[in-house]
């Protein structure tokens, strides 16, 4: 046998794990990896098989330079569904590789995630971490200095609970799932008796008295368990009109400054509380009229969304080197803002989706619609005047539209920047009025 063979140091590696449309949308940590010589290894969802092979087969996607990804089946409702997929892919991994870092794109494989830096010794958001941002039952009960009255319903257990104690306006969630799928907000115990049905029964769900105020999240990166950067982003969503949840604007840096102090504050006491050690953060706030913070959910991964994007265009810098450097024990900062900037989502009328109009010098709309690459927004100039950045639309002519109930309801978005809040709040009507969503009515069944 060669001598040499036998002497040569495996190739070192990193593991990203999500679904196959979250990495898509975040190609810089793949370039980031890649120009560091590192052999990217992915774990991701059964069901993003074809996609991702076709993905990995074509030069000019940034996917293409992923050496191996393993497959696993999991549901994001059925806790612990993906963990053992995930712990026999890195098995095999660590025989053939230096496995030197390891991180969670997306919400789906955070635990699994947290569990494989665990055993490799590799830095990461720690085991109580992992698992409890997976679970808003397990956020209630490790920070309750932070939680409105809830009541949790056990899988299996909904029917056997009391629900006299439920204070109306309620808000139902189910504790695993992400990007508001499920979320809805109840007036009175017939309503949430109804909502509970919509549920399958192996899903635990958290009843909790609504929160009445403005929403925010805060994004955060931690080393060795200390905050190295921490910003709030205000954002809207739609429950002032409807009875769900989805969010339609982020705006950061908050531009509701009179609250960011309140907000980090809080934010990195609850991070104390679930021992968060390395990584990256999105915790979600709501103050109320007393000004008291309340925890709506906190994640160990980037923010969704254009949030990222956002970052990148407000403080000139991406984000995510700063998260890969975490990753691998290297030390990370991150700048001051110098701009402010504003993610939009317009709410549409329900019928069949048929295009859109963008009337803006210099703007064409990019379909960006799910699985697919998100274009790349670069930063102009800290004094440049307010500007539209990008106009995506997300999904394909012909979709049936009905009501926003979750973020993947959604059909259009776009980025804008400015100097100052006031400029920012002034460009936003402008690109409002330029838009025009072509909806036409569905011929038959409801919408």
């Amino acid at each position: 046998m060669n001598d040499t063979a036998l002497s040569a140091d495996p190739a070192r590696a990193f593991i990203l794990t999500g679904s196959f449309l979250v990495v898509g949308r975040f190609p810089q940590y793949l370039r980031e990896l890649s120009e560091r010589g590192l052999t990217i290894l992915l774990i991701t969802g059964e069901t993003w098989r074809e996609q991702a092979q076709a993905a990995l087969k074509d030069p000019e996607h940034p996917a293409s330079v992923i050496a191996e990804v393993a497959f696993v089946d999991g549901a994001v409702g059925h806790e612990g569904s993906f963990v053992a997929g995930a712990v026999a892919a890195a098995s095999g991994w660590r025989q053939r590789y230096d496995i030197v870092g390891a991180f969670a794109v997306g919400e789906t494989m955070v635990e699994p995630t947290g569990l494989l830096a665990d055993a490799l010794g590799l830095a990461g958001p720690g085991l109580r971490a992992s698992r409890a941002c997976r679970d808003k039952a397990l956020q209630r009960w490790y920070l309750p200095q932070f939680s409105p009255a809830s009541l949790v319903l056990p899988a299996g257990q909904r029917h056997t609970v009391a629900l006299d104690q439920v204070t109306f306006p309620a808000v139902v969630k189910p504790v695993g799932r992400h990007s508001s799928s499920g979320v809805a907000m109840v007036e009175d115990q017939q309503a949430l008796r109804r909502q509970l049905e919509t549920y399958p029964d192996y899903e635990t769900v958290l009843v909790e008295a609504k929160v009445v105020g403005q929403e925010f999240s805060v994004e955060s990166l931690l080393q060795d368990g200390e905050v190295v950067f921490s910003s709030a982003t205000r954002k809207d969503t739609n429950d002032s009109h409807t009875c769900s949840f989805v969010e339609l604007a982020h705006t950061i840096p908050n531009d509701r400054t009179e609250v960011t102090a309140t907000l980090l504050a809080a934010n990195a006491e609850a991070l104390r509380g679930l021992d968060f050690r390395d990584g990256i953060a999105h915790a979600e706030w709501r103050i109320d009229a007393e000004g008291r913070p309340f925890l709506m959910e906190v994640a160990a991964r980037p923010a969704g969304d254009g949030i990222s994007a956002l970052y990148h265009l407000t403080h000139g810098r991406p984000l995510e080197p700063e998260v890969v450097r975490i990753a691998l024990r290297e030390p990370a900062g991150y700048p001051a803002a110098r701009r402010i900037g504003r993610q939009v989502y317009l709410e549409h009328d329900a019928g069949i989706f048929d295009g859109v109009t963008v009337d803006w010098p210099g703007v064409e709309p990019v379909w960006a619609e799910e699985g697919e690459v998100w274009p790349e927004v670069l930063p102009g100039a800290a004094d440049e005047p307010a500007a539209l950045r990008s106009v995506m639309v997300l999904k394909p002519i012909g979709t049936e539209l009905g009501p926003l109930r979750s973020s993947e309801d959604r059909v259009l978005s776009f980025l804008i920047d400015a100097p100052t809040a006031a400029e920012l709040d002034a460009v936003e009507q402008r690109v409002r009025a330029a838009i025009t969503l072509h909806v036409s009515p569905a011929t038959g069944g409801e919408a």
